[in-house]
């Protein structure tokens, strides 16, 4: 029996947040150990993960040693009229791609900065969801609801019920569950109070919510420099380009990304 396809999640109802930035290392992470990769980009209209992997097949095919890629496809959603309509030719679309992507080991999904039916059909089918958030109260009040004069947790945001609602519906449908982590993105490397502040209502809120916490990456120019090549910064010594300081940080960030995730086989693989 063929094994079934592990699918990564990454979402919020926030832009700007990286999640397409931390796609393409997660992807490029798993390709570069071996594994085979499929991507979809549910956020077509805006495509920014369509436009990395492009970005990166334009790079590689200037290569003398092409660069690993996935098999990507770009899904926009339903202009279908009528509501339930749209919704369930959403619904057909994603699992039509999710098909003709299952011969891969890992598939790897990009959601849109805001609430859709494509999009929460795509929380839906996650094994893993990770959920890049900017170090700033602005962006956790996409998770939860805060006391402003004394920080304390209120209640849980929209899209926390929505993410909730998707695991309800992933266990009833089959049996399975949803890892859920939050990562905190573009960190200052400045300990200013609001960092410290961040830290503790994080803290507690993963265990009233119930997601994993990851310190996550550091603010870096390098990520969006990237982004025009199509590169990741495990890309740098097949593209002849100087490893710096900052560099090896964000390396180190990014394995302890994938080691924190605890996917299955890559756990295997770094026993």
């Amino acid at each position: 029996m063929a094994q079934k396809p592990y699918i990564i999640v990454l979402g919020n109802e926030k832009g700007g947040t990286g999640k397409s930035t931390v796609s393409m290392h997660v992807i490029v992470s798993l390709l570069r150990m071996g594994f085979s990769v499929g991507s979809i980009d549910v956020d077509a209209r805006q495509g920014t993960l369509s436009r990395y992997v492009e970005n990166r097949k334009f790079t590689s095919d200037k290569m003398e040693k092409p660069l690993p890629q996935s098999e990507h496809i770009p899904l926009l959603p339903s202009t279908l009229s009528l509501k339930e309509d749209a919704i369930k030719e959403d619904q057909k679309n994603l699992e039509d791609a999710l098909t003709k992507l299952s011969a891969h080991r890992f598939i790897l999904i990009d959601t849109p900065g805001s609430d859709s039916s494509l999009s929460r059909a795509a929380h839906a089918v996650a094994d893993t969801l990770i959920t890049p958030l900017n170090d700033s109260f602005i962006d956790l009040d996409m998770l939860v609801r805060l006391r402003s004069d004394t920080m304390d947790i209120l209640r849980p945001s929209i899209y926390a019920e929505m993410v909730w609602e998707q695991k309800k519906r992933r266990a009833i449908r089959d049996q399975g569950s949803i890892e859920w982590f939050v990562l905190r993105n573009r960190l200052s490397s400045l300990n200013a109070r609001n960092k410290e502040q961040m830290e503790d209502v994080i803290q507690a809120l993963s265990k009233r919510i119930g997601f994993n916490y990851i310190p996550g990456f550091g603010e870096r120019v390098i990520f969006r420099e990237l982004f025009l090549a199509g590169l990741t910064v495990l890309d740098l010594e097949d593209c002849n380009i100087p490893i710096t300081l900052s560099h090896v940080s964000a390396k180190q960030e990014l394995r302890n990304l994938i080691q924190m995730i605890r996917l299955p086989d890559v756990e295997k693989l770094a026993a």
